[in-house]
């Protein structure tokens, strides 16, 4: 959704000059009038205050009370608070409605202020600009992402630029076509890349509005492409962008140069840790639409819960970064073998030298480096931040240790990289530990961060905040040897400070350097030079601590920033440690065995299984699939709940799992090159959008049509079941035509038209399988395995039974099967509608019977004659279903 100006804080904003108001709401209204579609939380004192409407939404959303004070165009101030103290959970509850919030802070001194004291909004925080651990979901990325469109000449340029800034990669794609493709395109990857926040400008009109991240206009003019250009350069400090391979690319520019505008104003510095770039192009992955994404339950069940899903079943990383790494290979497999070869070889290896549990146990110590990293290069890092990242680095010399024993000397591979680049960051390590204290505050403003032994002025700072007392006492002891006088008393009170006591008997032994600070009844009290400067010191210790440690916190920020690059090395080395280490792990506690990619076209897997759901029943059954180039489709039969979706998509899990890199739940698999998977697998009502179930099961089964490739893998269940029962005959036995005729994809085609079981005797390529059922008296047991040929019936009524439909229904269901089944026994055979036409032999025509009804010969003569003169291919779908009422209408 795009978040549209608001119409009460716009109108106090333009009749706030106009009309009388106080100093403070003058200085509010300037600055909401810079945030005009944000949630300004403007800092009083110890609460963050919001007014207005943005004072209404905020109390609505978040459940606070809202108040009113003072009036303003006649009516009264909204106004609703939160503590400082506690904005960051409430700040995770807006942005994750979508909303963008501007944290105005107070940056002047109240004590010097003559007016309001002065205020600056200190950061902005969007879906898509989120760097705080408080705010990111722990496993996931919420990147930012802007849209370029160029239009020209009837050809449209999409280039888009997206940033993940809590990690700090940056990647560019851009594709063209027609405006319909274009558009089709643009869906595709924005299912893909999943943006918490998409900048367009004002005419991209290929864009809609449609809820499917938060949408931010911005400025055409944000997105020149000479410009963006040139933002690139100066943000990646190089002359040329061809390293990154981003030669001749235009509309991804223009749409970089809006996306890193806009990333820097709202946090209002530099972005260091964005250093490098990375770009995309449509062969680069295997594609998987978000029909396909769903259905197969990636990261999310169909019923949007996080499990169980193949990420959940997966996920034994041991810290943030390899999960969110995991999370990205498997929406993001590669088609390039070599990339799946070199995981499978380092699972391999971390699975034979039994590295992997150890390797585990240390990881586990191992903190979120790479977004700290970029919390040190916006300088938000806290204190304890610093400290996870010094105890994680310490953990670097094991962990290189145990990838040491999974690669030989001298050998080039994915581990032999991953064990170079986690080596030690010795000055970096060096510096966290002398400067970061073992157990450091929360925030730098409660003091308590750095070592001792860092700094000799916070140490003496320190010393004399909490050791006054024992000064104190020292002093008292020199002084009464010096003078001589056995009741010399070194006290404090608040109003005078520090003083030296002397009755009035003993002030002839006083020295010459004490100074009369007050005279009382029985006593003196006197201050010395010492004492003197020592009060000074001590009275103001601790906030001068406190300032000094501001000072060295900023300094220490900065000495860090050159090694943000080596930690980044790190971090994503560590990730791929991570995630190879959970995949060893899995592979050997489940016993799943390493997938052979081969160039030829095939996909042979024996005794494979569902990952998920073997491990949700007691005992799963494994089976066979095997295609290849002259066998191209199974068609698959057989009951409901018989296991045939089951099967279909474990399929397709293998096939991905085996390219993103991982083993594979299956006694052996030998895969060829794939570059779409395509479900069609159940579909419901798009009741927001105006389609119905068969309208979405068709717009599913147009995408697989239009897309699939002979290098693709579809899988197609119970297609055409959403209309009447000759249309739906028609339309899959068309759509599985096309797809053994012209696709030539890999297919898994699961249906209850037991007429399609017919193709395989006229179409070479594909194949009858069936998922097996054992019927008892009245009931039936699912036996889960795939057998060659056709399944023998549907079982209907006895899964009908299973599902709790009452008796006296099932009984009326069964009389009524018989008696259909002795009128279709009783009438002429079922015509072959499948078969090749053939012409009618003459002496098939016979004369009328007696009852002027024609031969039953020449009843099919006339029929074959009929479909001769259907051409199939040349069809439409409205035409196919005419020709069949048609066909129909002769055998009446």
């Amino acid at each position: 959704m795009t978040t549209a100006p608001n119409e009460i804080n716009a109108a106090a904003i333009k009749n706030g000059a106009t009309e009388k108001v106080t100093p403070m709401m003058q200085q509010y209204l300037r600055i909401k009038a810079e945030y005009p579609t944000m949630l300004v939380f403007y800092r009083m004192g110890d609460f963050y205050e919001l007014f207005h409407a943005d004072a209404e939404k905020a109390a609505r959303i978040l459940g606070i009370t809202l108040t009113a004070r003072g009036a303003q165009n006649g009516n009264p101030i909204k106004m609703c608070g939160i503590p400082f103290h506690s904005l960051d959970p409430y700040l995770a509850k807006l942005v994750k409605l979508g909303e963008s919030c501007a944290i105005c802070e107070q940056i002047g001194d109240p004590a010097t202020s003559k007016g309001p004291v002065e205020r600056k909004v200190m950061r902005v925080v969007t879906p898509g600009t989120l760097t705080d651990a408080d705010l990111l979901p722990e496993k996931a990325e919420r990147p930012l992402l802007a849209v370029c469109v160029i239009n020209q000449r009837k050809v449209v340029t999409t280039g888009l630029a997206w940033l993940s800034l809590a990690s700090g990669v940056l990647k560019l794609m851009e594709f063209s076509g027609s405006a319909a493709s274009a558009a089709a395109r643009l869906q595709q990857e924005l299912e893909r890349i999943v943006p918490a926040e998409i900048l367009r400008g004002d005419d991209a009109d290929m864009l809609t509005d449609d809820g499917f991240a938060h949408t931010q206009r911005v400025p055409d003019w944000h997105f020149d492409v000479v410009g963006g250009h040139k933002a690139l350069l100066e943000q990646l400090g190089v002359a040329t962008l061809t390293g990154f391979g981003a030669d001749g690319m235009g509309a991804a520019f223009g749409a970089a140069g809006a996306l890193l505008r806009y990333a820097h104003s709202t946090q209002g510095r530099g972005l260091q840790h964005v250093r490098s770039l990375g770009t995309e192009t449509e062969n680069e992955f295997i594609g998987l639409d978000a029909a396909t994404r769903r259905n197969l339950e990636l990261t999310e069940t169909i019923r949007g819960q996080e499990s169980p899903t193949l990420f959940s079943l997966l996920d034994h990383c041991r810290t943030a970064m390899g999960s969110r790494l995991l999370r990205h290979w498997l929406h993001h497999a590669r088609r390039d073998q070599g990339v799946a070869r070199a995981r499978h070889a380092a699972i391999g290896a971390l699975g034979q030298s039994d590295a992997a549990g150890a390797l585990s146990a240390t990881l586990a110590e191992v903190p979120d480096i790479e977004r700290i990293t970029t919390r040190i290069a916006l300088l938000s890092a806290r204190p304890r931040d610093l400290a996870s990242l010094r105890d994680g680095l310490r953990q670097l010399p094991a962990l290189r240790r145990g990838v040491s024993q999974s690669f030989a000397a001298g050998e080039d591979s994915l581990l032999a990289a991953i064990h170079e680049a986690i080596a030690t960051p010795a000055q970096c390590l060096d510096l966290l530990e002398r400067a970061v204290a073992p157990e450091p505050a929360a925030m730098v403003r409660d003091g308590g961060v750095f070592a001792r032994g860092f700094d000799a002025e916070l140490d003496e700072l320190r010393g004399l905040s909490e050791n006054a007392g024992q000064f104190l006492v020292d002093l008292e002891t020199r002084e009464r040897a010096r003078t001589g006088i056995a009741n010399l008393r070194v006290e404090y009170n608040k109003v005078h400070g520090f003083y030296i006591e002397v009755t009035h008997g003993q002030t002839d032994k006083v020295p010459d350097d004490y100074r009369r600070r007050q005279t009382l009844k029985n006593a003196e009290r006197y201050i010395t030079p010492e004492l003197k400067v020592f009060e000074d010191k001590a009275l103001s210790a601790q906030d001068k601590a406190l300032v000094r440690e501001k000072l060295l916190y900023d300094q220490l920020l900065a000495d860090l920033a050159p090694h943000i690059g080596t930690l980044q090395t790190i971090s994503q080395a560590l990730a791929q440690l991570d995630t190879l280490t959970a995949l060893a792990t899995h592979a050997l506690r489940h016993n799943w065995c390493a997938p052979q990619l081969v160039l030829e076209p095939c996909l042979d897997i024996r005794e494979g299984r569902h990952p998920v759901v073997e491990n949700q029943i007691e005992r799963f059954i494994a089976n066979d699939c095997q295609l290849q180039d002259e066998r191209r489709l199974l068609l698959i039969t057989g009951p409901n709940m018989g296991g045939k979706s089951t099967f279909m998509r474990q399929v397709a899990l293998i096939t991905l799992l085996a390219y993103v890199g991982s083993y594979v739940p299956a006694a052996s698999a030998v895969i060829g090159p794939i570059d779409r998977i395509f479900t069609r697998i159940g579909a419901t009502d798009d009741l927001a959008g105006g389609r119905s179930t068969f309208m979405v099961e068709m717009t599913e089964s147009a995408a697989i049509l239009n897309g699939a490739t002979e290098h693709s893998l579809v899988l197609m269940d119970e297609v055409g079941r959403g209309t009447s029962t000759f249309d739906g005959l028609a339309l899959a036995w068309a759509i599985a035509r096309h797809l053994i005729d012209t696709s030539r994809s890999f297919t898994l085609f699961a249906t209850h038209y037991f007429e399609l079981t017919q193709l395989p005797e006229s179409h070479p390529t594909a194949a009858n399988v069936h998922l097996s059922a054992v019927e008892h008296k009245d009931s039936i047991v699912f036996l889960h395995a795939v057998q060659a040929g056709p399944a023998s019936q549907s079982y209907g009524l006895q899964v009908a039974q299973l599902a709790g439909v009452p008796q006296g229904v099932i009984k009326a269901a069964r009389k009524h099967l018989a008696r259909l089944e002795s009128q279709a026994l009783a009438t002429t055979p079922q015509l072959d509608l499948f078969a090749p036409p053939c012409a009618p032999d003459e002496d098939d025509a016979g004369p009328a019977d007696n009852d002027g009804a024609a031969a039953p010969d020449a009843h099919a003569a006339r029929l074959l004659a009929a479909l001769a003169d259907i051409d199939p291919d040349a069809l439409s779908p409205r035409e196919a279903l005419e020709q069949l009422y048609h066909l129909k209408r002769l055998t009446a």
